[in-house]
């Protein structure tokens, strides 16, 4: 194969995946990117639903940021396979596959330290800890940026050492994704394995075992991929001229790509980690935690007039008083006179306004002329 005079180049050696083929890699990256559009769909209507009931939980977010990304990724290998000879659509693809994941990373690292502050408050939220978590943060931020400059890079120079020193971060960064995906394991593990101090400051829906168990499938899953990639990038470059090896065949790169992260994408979304892993707003410090565990609901204002008008027994008005139908006017004077009578100690040989108000009452009632039919 004849190398073009001008940049970017055509690569000389395989990669993961093989050379993109239309009859293959169209339908098969067509079917992820339907799989991540309903991965999106499902992330971004949980929460959505999640929001309207006052209960936020960014990680639906970034779950479906992690999606909006795929889709993009995937959009772009169809169109760099349809495109062969643009070389700028392979390389915006590339990058992509290799970034898109680290959002993944990111979030098993949150849901790891919550674990550790949920069963060592006083290690997880030590100040030593949470410098070592941030500035882990950190470093996945500047690795992504290595690895996006010297991918460009390589595809725009035809130097031999700068190629060498290209590989040589390549590999570091690989190295580096590989063990900040792996790194959740052994702080489980250690996690589990020292003996507790204080009862364990829960947090969220669903027992605390049940939230570690889905916290080391997406672990495994995320870090079979990562792990599969740098071990086949430590191997000898292969020159195109030379059948590809099997350990770069299409399916592995579906299949640790984008067919783990799918997995991924659906296990937090069928588990709810929206709730499980949910902590209060405002959470900071030891037994923080457990001191909210269900998230407060908006009301609707219906629903808080009707509840600011009844005391579980009955309807209240104004102060708290009981409300009762009002009184006609008879019964009220009836009633005021009764009490007067009483306070004024009137005896009972006197005629009372009680019985004047019957007599009165019985005369209205009479029909006219029934006195004079005699």
């Amino acid at each position: 194969m004849s190398t073009p005079r001008q940049a970017p180049y055509v690569p000389t050696t395989w990669a993961l995946g093989g050379r993109p083929k239309t009859g293959v890699d169209v339908p098969v990256t067509a079917v992820f990117l339907a799989l991540f559009i309903i991965g999106a769909v499902v992330h971004m209507t949980i929460f959505q639903k999640n929001n309207r009931q006052g209960h936020k939980f960014i990680f639906s977010v970034l779950l479906f940021g992690f999606c909006m990304a795929r889709i993009t990724t995937t959009t772009l290998r169809i169109a760099s396979t349809c495109l062969p000879h643009n070389i700028r659509l392979a390389i915006a693809a590339q990058i992509l596959v290799a970034a898109g994941i680290l959002l993944i990373f990111i979030i098993n690292l949150i849901f790891t330290q919550r674990i550790i502050r949920s069963q060592h408050p006083q290690i997880g939220w030590h100040r030593a800890l949470t410098a070592f978590f941030l500035a882990l943060y950190v470093l996945i931020g500047i690795n992504l940026a290595i690895i996006i400059t010297v991918t460009v890079q390589s595809f725009y120079t035809l130097d031999r050492n700068i190629r060498r020193i290209d590989r040589d971060l390549q590999l570091y960064v690989s190295t580096f994704f590989t063990l900040a995906s792996f790194l959740p394991l052994p702080l489980l593990l250690i996690s589990h394995l020292l003996p507790r101090r204080s009862p364990i400051d829960s947090f969220g829906h669903g027992t605390h075992g049940a939230k570690t168990l889905i916290l080391l499938a997406g672990t495994l899953l995320a870090c079979l991929g990562a792990a599969y990639r740098c071990g086949t990038a430590y191997l000898d470059p292969v020159p195109m001229s030379r059948p590809l090896p099997d350990y770069f065949h299409k399916a592995c790169f579906y299949v640790f790509n984008f067919g783990l992260e799918v997995l991924i994408v659906f296990l937090y979304a069928f588990t709810r980690i929206d709730r499980r892993f949910w902590i209060p707003n405002g959470a900071k410090g030891p037994g923080s935690y457990s001191s909210t565990q269900v998230p407060a609901t908006k009301r609707t204002v219906g629903q808080e007039k009707a509840d600011s008008m009844y005391d579980g027994d009955g309807l209240r008005g104004e102060g708290d008083e009981v409300s009762r139908p009002a009184m006609p006017d008879v019964e009220q004077a009836k009633e005021k006179q009764m009490d007067l009578g009483r306070d004024s100690g009137v005896g009972s040989g006197r005629r009372t306004w009680e019985a004047e108000a019957e007599e009165r009452e019985r005369e209205t009632v009479r029909l006219p002329g029934v006195g004079q039919a005699k």
